[in-house]
């Protein structure tokens, strides 16, 4: 058996425990931000994050290091949020992450700060499909590159070029309806 991470030039314990606490350690918070996009709620986000480091350190001896390590534990992050969410994960948004920060809860007053302050482009990216909103965050916000993007997602890779090449316009397309409305307004 090769040992994890070979292909990739990462060196990590061969030792499952070992190797669980350096994951943790350097992937953690992709992990939470990604299980959060997803959920949309902390707590559960936190549940998931368990879980994909579970089924990582069960998985550990077995990794063969065909992708990266940061791609195969999106990929499980993805299938446990997918598995855990179910249909309920097409028929809400996904969360603007924003609200998420490294291992702190926002206040409450923060977090309507925070929604005044919002970013346009997410108040158009979250009116997005879920697959292209999905797409666009692990392909800008994680920088996976598009083979990494259909491993993570068992999807094929032209359809996520597609899906890429979709949801650049259709935000576009939103943003220039945003400001068409905006110039109604101001006249």
């Amino acid at each position: 058996m090769k040992p994890a991470g070979l292909k990739t030039n990462e060196n990590y314990s061969k030792d499952p425990v070992e190797a669980l606490e350096q994951l943790m350690d350097k992937f953690g918070a992709i992990v939470m931000r990604t299980a959060y996009f997803y959920t949309g709620d902390r707590h559960l986000a936190e549940d998931m994050s368990q879980e994909v480091f579970l089924r990582a350190y069960r998985k550990w001896t077995s990794f063969r290091g065909d992708s990266s390590i940061k791609t195969w534990l999106t990929a499980i992050t993805v299938n446990v949020c997918r598995d855990k969410m179910g249909a309920r994960m097409f028929s809400e948004q996904p969360a603007d992450l924003s609200r998420i920060e490294r291992g702190r809860t926002i206040s409450v007053e923060d977090e309507a700060i925070e929604k005044l302050e919002k970013s346009e482009v997410l108040q158009h990216l979250l009116r997005l499909p879920l697959p292209y909103q999905e797409a666009l965050y692990l392909y800008y916000y994680l920088d996976l590159g598009t083979r990494e993007i259909a491993e993570a997602t068992s999807s094929p890779e032209g359809t996520v070029r597609n899906r890429l090449h979709r949801a650049r316009e259709a935000l576009a397309r939103e943003m220039k309806k945003e400001e068409r409305t905006d110039a109604g307004h101001r006249s």
